[in-house]
């Protein structure tokens, strides 16, 4: 009895398929049918009044013919404008979750071992928000385009809009547009917001540490700082068992080694803790004449830690802490200056280009979505567009990172090291698309 009833199952399910097939394609071709029935009826007639001098008549139906197809491409673009921004607003959520809770991890041990309160945890927070959203723009524009047009495809829209006599600039135009709006929003949270927000919470970091300069060092740990090197015994409170200090920061070698010492808070600017060292042991050492060198002994030694040795404070504003106007005036009067050398010189040519090329990846995203969703995309096109923006969300963030190592270590281009990832996403988008016209 079972082995009879499974042919009839079998053949009411491949019924049932054909249907779903069949009503597919009706809705499909009533799709088409819809859009390019009343445009093809007025260039029927406009071609009929041309061909009998009817001129009156032919520029009564050309001018209907320009306004059917302004409002049919504006009423499309309002569609695919809304589809892309309302795709790129979740991917942004997505990003920005990643990244904040990213940017909390990192904070967290600080926040842990200062014991700061809660009011100054969330101002922190607050001030990091900035570099989170500028991260997250460019990354949200290419997973959020790709799922998009990856979706109508699948879903035939695309072959819809082509059959109804659309061309493939109907969507591009859409699709960069919005892209250079959220490249702008990007480059004004990475220009102004960010240095803002990071000369805050540095301000507000310095504030923490001086408030109790105990909490900066650990024990049995290595600490390096700008010119110097921390090797720290046991600490328990303000008191420190073993300390060993390498120091380079006035152009000689010192040693400092200390038994036990004990860290106070100072009140003198610049100096963001005091040390008395006892039993203290320190060697001066000749750069230029290594067998020279002063050695000093003593049972208590005072020692200043400036806020430039624990927190990389110069009393400078940093590059990155600076804004675009900022960076390419300083740029400017480093260029009149002698003495520069290339590194520094790159280092701030680096954050400058930096200052544009992340936030700007978003139009490069942009115009390398467009044509990628439309070959990949004919099945499962939002699943894959969520897969491929993960990988080359990826591969663009490991280029850029690498990109800045070779800049600040290596003193190549900094031009070059910040845009180089943006010209191949752009190169291989437009590529995608000329082959795409040509089909």
């Amino acid at each position: 009895m079972d082995n009879g009833l499974l042919p009839e199952a079998d053949m009411q399910g491949r019924l049932a398929a054909k249907k779903t097939i069949v009503l597919s394609l009706r809705n499909a071709a009533e799709k088409v049918i819809s859009f390019s029935f009343h445009r093809s009826f007025l260039l029927l007639c406009l071609n009929h009044y041309r061909k009998t001098n009817n001129y009156e008549k032919a520029r009564l139906y050309e001018e209907k013919l320009a306004d059917y197809d302004y409002i049919k491409t504006d009423v499309l673009t309002k569609y695919f404008s809304k589809e892309l921004f309302i795709y790129f607003f979740i991917c942004f959520l997505f990003f920005f979750v990643v990244f904040f809770v990213n940017q909390i991890l990192l904070m967290a041990e600080t926040i842990l071992r200062m014991r700061v309160p809660v009011g100054s945890v969330l101002r922190l927070i607050v001030y990091c928000l900035p570099g989170v959203i500028a991260q997250s723009s460019p990354f949200a524009t290419l997973v959020g385009f790709l799922m998009c047009l990856g979706r109508m495809v699948t879903d035939n829209e695309i072959l819809i809009l082509r059959a109804s006599g659309q061309r493939y600039a109907v969507i591009l135009k859409p699709v960069i547009v919005i892209g250079l709006l959220i490249s702008v929003f990007s480059f004004v949270m990475n220009d102004y917001f960010l240095p803002l927000g990071t000369l805050n919470y540095n301000k507000m970091r310095r504030q923490i540490v001086a408030s109790n300069p105990a909490v900066e060092l650990e024990s049995n740990s290595i600490k390096k700082m700008n010119n110097s090197v921390f090797v720290i015994g046991d600490v328990e409170g303000t008191s420190v068992s073993d300390l060993v200090l390498f120091d380079s920061s006035s152009g000689s070698q010192r040693l400092i080694i200390s038994g036990e010492s004990n860290v106070k808070k100072s009140s003198d600017k610049g100096v963001i803790m005091s040390m008395d060292l006892n039993d203290s042991l320190v060697y001066l050492l000749d750069r230029q004449h290594p067998k020279n060198y002063d050695v000093i002994e003593a049972e208590t030694m005072h020692l200043n830690v400036f806020e430039d040795t624990v927190i990389e404070y110069t009393g400078d504003i940093a590059p990155h802490e600076m804004t675009s106007y900022d960076l390419a005036k300083k740029i400017r009067d480093m260029k009149g200056q002698e003495g520069i050398s290339h590194k520094k010189m790159n280092r701030y040519k680096l954050e400058f280009n930096k200052k544009f090329s992340v936030p700007f990846g978003s139009i490069f995203f942009a115009l390398l979505a467009f044509p990628l969703a439309l070959v990949f995309g004919k099945k499962d096109g939002q699943t894959l567009g969520l897969i491929f923006g993960i990988i080359i969300s990826v591969l663009y963030w490991s280029a850029t990172i690498i990109g800045q190592m070779f800049g600040l270590r290596g003193g190549y281009s900094g031009f070059w090291m910040m845009w180089t990832p943006n010209f191949v996403i752009g190169f291989f988008g437009i590529r995608l698309y000329l082959r795409l016209r040509r089909k």
